[in-house]
This record gives C-alpha cells, sequence and structure tokens, in this order.
C-alpha cells in the first residue's frame, strides 16, 4: 500500500502525465525548454494555428507545465521550471534507449 502523502499525489500526477499525453501539447511544451517563445513563434515551428497554441497553453499554464511572462505587448512562454524540463529530458533519453538494454537489465 502506498503511504498516505504519495497516495494524496496520484491524482494530480496522473492529470500532469494526461495533460502531456497529448502529442500537440507535448510538442508545445517541448518547444519551450531551451527558450521563452511567444505563441506565433511557437505556431510557426509547429506548423499550428495560433489559435490552437494558445488553448493548449492556457491547459499547460493552468497545470504549471509553463509559464508565462509578459515582456510588452507579447507573452512569452518556457517550461515551468526544472522539474519539467528534468523530467522531459528523462523521458527523451529513456525512449531513445535500445529495448535490448532495458531487458538486459531486468536478467
Amino acid at each position: 500500500m502506498l503511504p498516505a502523502v504519495v497516495d494524496d499525489r496520484v491524482v494530480p500526477i496522473a492529470d500532469l502525465f494526461r495533460l502531456l499525453g497529448d502529442p500537440t501539447r507535448l510538442r508545445i511544451v517541448l518547444v519551450c525548454v531551451d527558450e521563452e517563445r511567444a505563441v506565433g513563434a511557437i505556431a510557426d515551428v509547429l506548423g499550428l494555428s495560433s489559435s490552437l497554441v494558445s488553448h493548449h497553453l492556457r491547459l499547460l499554464r493552468a497545470a504549471r507545465i509553463v509559464r508565462a511572462e509578459r515582456q510588452g505587448k507579447q507573452v512569452f512562454y518556457r517550461a515551468a521550471d526544472s522539474h519539467i524540463s528534468n523530467m522531459l529530458a528523462d523521458m527523451l533519453e529513456h525512449v531513445a534507449e535500445p529495448a535490448n538494454e532495458l531487458t538486459q537489465d531486468t536478467e
């Protein structure tokens, strides 16, 4: 059985992974990991409409996956913190590992 502290966090963690489980949202966050980007720049890089990117960014901000900073008339988005950046870097590294490396670890 999970300790109560961990058990209380299961639903918020599942919600975070559910949001990142959408390929479009995941691509948006990945674009925002290394540098701040405006909605239009994100849309251009990903070949999406600005309105679609804005919609996804609202959800990602509400979940504290990205943060926004206003600079003049524009709002720039970036991964919320090092926890998000590190988690994504770890997941990218994980999926890049050859499958045979994973099976050797369990033998």
